[in-house]
């Protein structure tokens, strides 16, 4: 896939670029995968607003993909590949021999006709799931499940992969995309390859209306707000927490820079071998 741009005829067109969807090979998704998004413009059962800047935007539909890819030891053809509103990846449309079709996540490198299979007899070819113990060290891999048969969670979005490291008979070591070393149980399933549309880090968004039509409004920063109306308010000029005398924080007074959120005591933290940030994991 690549990066349209435009001729800078206006402010907003002067730097934007949308993807060309070129690689695409099907507009209209399939009907029987197709479930209705209900939008809640940010509030919740009480109708009072709990996630800020939410509301409008285009009517769009939920692609039912397919993360546990359960259906092992079926080859299955690629008969599509198409374009999802939810998620920044493309999608790969798969006909099993038996007729039925699944949407998986569209690695790098798979094209319309390529064949795809799932199970541990299945080959090490891209786009093949099949559990970590049968995967040579080395590779890249996406769509990784933190428990056997849960499915895909972790390496999902464009581009985006992860490296096994080792393998032994019941955990294996993946290099994750933050770079987090993490144990993960060696019958759990991955994917081989890298997540396709690697371009899309290279879109800019542009223009406000673009946004709108996104389903995100807009949003007035803190710092630029009066104190009366936000913590981070007031100051002469530009100040980064409202004139420096407190540190930034949200609407409700809790921290956004620093602040560790994760709970010390995770029973996650024992499979943590490296942090993101370099440093070995201490809270085990």
């Amino acid at each position: 896939m690549a990066v349209k741009t435009f001729k800078p005829l206006t402010p907003g067109r002067r730097f934007q670029a949308v993807a060309d969807f070129s690689n695409l090979t099907k507009k209209k998704p399939e009907k029987k995968l197709l479930t209705t998004k209900k939008k809640t413009g940010g509030r919740n059962c009480y109708g009072r607003i709990t996630a800020r800047a939410i509301g409008g935007g285009h009517k769009q539909k939920i692609r039912t993909v397919d993360f546990r890819r359960n259906k092992t030891g079926i080859e299955a053809e690629v008969v599509a590949l198409e374009y999802d509103p939810m998620r920044s990846a493309r999608l790969a449309l798969l006909q099993y021999t038996d007729g039925e079709k699944r949407y998986i996540v569209a690695p790098l490198g798979l094209e319309v006709g390529g064949k795809v299979m799932s199970g541990p007899e299945a080959p090490t070819d891209i786009g093949n799931a099949m559990p970590l113990e049968n995967i040579p060290v080395g590779s890249s891999v996406h769509s990784i499940e933190l428990m056997p048969g849960r499915g895909g969670q972790i390496a999902r979005t464009a581009g985006s992969f992860a490296t096994l490291m080792s393998c032994d008979s019941k955990y294996a070591q993946i290099k994750m995309p933050s770079g987090e070393i993490r144990r993960i149980h060696s019958k759990c399933k991955a994917t081989i390859g890298q997540v396709g549309n690697t371009d899309h880090e290279n879109i800019i968004i542009g223009t406000a209306g673009r946004n709108r039509h996104r389903g995100r409004r807009p949003l007035t920063r803190g710092v630029c707000r009066n104190p009366v109306d936000h913590p981070n308010g007031g100051g002469n000029g530009r100040s980064k927490g409202g004139g420096g005398r407190q540190h930034l924080v949200s609407p409700w007074g809790l921290l956004c820079k620093g602040y560790k959120t994760r709970n010390k005591h995770k029973t996650s933290n024992k499979f943590i071998l490296v942090r993101r940030d370099g440093r070995p994991n201490k809270l085990k």
